[in-house]
């Protein structure tokens, strides 16, 4: 298995899809008799969105490519947070980040970072989900509305979260109709309509622009509660956004974090105080 994750076309992403459902009554391996379909028609208000279910993905490998996203839908995810993007992204990130980056055999242990793709490249990949998952939502009788919500995830520093490349990500998801990527998607499902038996031009032309009205802000191990305070007030003053703040393990407390894995057993996991000394307190974050 390749460590570089690889983009598919949006064309193409939308074929696999339907042709797939057609022959083989699954999508991406899911069985259509898995596909979640909110049967009590009852919602949820998350930040101003309407979702039909509270269950997402974590910002992840799981939430980077596309077809991830989908699959993540179709099994009832419908708050789903995006991968994490910062200044630093592609191969310069991917020559940092160890692999496997992730190994959970047993206990877990994670080196992995924000996303392995460009900035643009990931920006793509979440515009080609947010297309995919409108348009086979109405197709499969799912939903005949929007019934999820992106969550935006961006890091580490005001610095690189004011830098012309993210700012720049931030504002394609707030409206994303002037990129290349919007029109690339538009184009190819009014250019295909034939292929579709529930889906019209109309559908097509209904899907919002506005892909985020959240963002989550993840913060490296030893980042200041003040760098944090100001990040946040940048984003919700200036980027006029709802804001999450990611917290690390370290908000625990050494002791408590010590205590918690020897009464379970992981007595041989070694670690020192040092990050919890300097990363966010309990007390400083609330």
């Amino acid at each position: 298995m390749s460590d570089i994750m690889r983009m598919i076309p949006f064309g193409n992403l939308m074929d696999w899809m339907l042709v797939e459902h057609g022959k083989e009554g699954s999508i991406f391996g899911i069985r259509k008799n898995k596909f979640y379909k909110n049967a009590s028609g009852k919602q949820i208000v998350v930040c101003g969105e309407s979702i039909s279910s509270p269950i997402g993905p974590a910002a992840g490998p799981n939430s980077q490519l596309a077809q991830n996203i989908i699959a993540a839908y179709l099994a009832g995810s419908r708050f789903i947070e995006l991968k994490t993007v910062q200044i630093m992204d592609g191969e310069e990130l991917r020559k940092a980040v160890a692999k496997p980056c992730i190994n959970a055999r047993d206990e877990g242990y994670n080196v992995e970072w924000s996303t392995e793709l460009t900035v643009q490249e990931a920006f793509d990949e979440y515009v080609k989900a947010w297309f995919a998952i409108q348009v086979m939502a109405k197709e499969l009788g799912i939903s005949a509305k929007r019934d999820f919500a992106y969550n935006m995830s961006v890091g580490y520093d005001l610095k690189g979260i004011q830098s012309p490349k993210i700012d720049g990500f931030i504002e394609g998801l707030k409206n994303a109709s002037g990129s290349g990527i919007w029109k690339t998607c538009t184009d190819w499902l009014r250019e295909n309509l034939s292929k579709f038996s529930n889906v019209k031009a109309s559908d097509v032309d209904a899907i919002e622009s506005r892909l985020c009205s959240s963002i989550t802000l993840s913060t490296l191990h030893g980042c200041p509660p003040e760098e944090i305070e100001r990040i946040s007030r940048y984003l919700l003053d200036e980027k006029r956004l709802h804001v999450f703040v990611k917290c690390n393990p370290t908000l625990l407390g050494y002791e408590t974090a010590r205590d918690l894995l020897d009464r379970m057993g992981y007595t041989y996991i070694d670690f020192t105080d040092h990050h919890f000394k300097h990363d966010l307190s309990f007390i400083s974050g609330v």
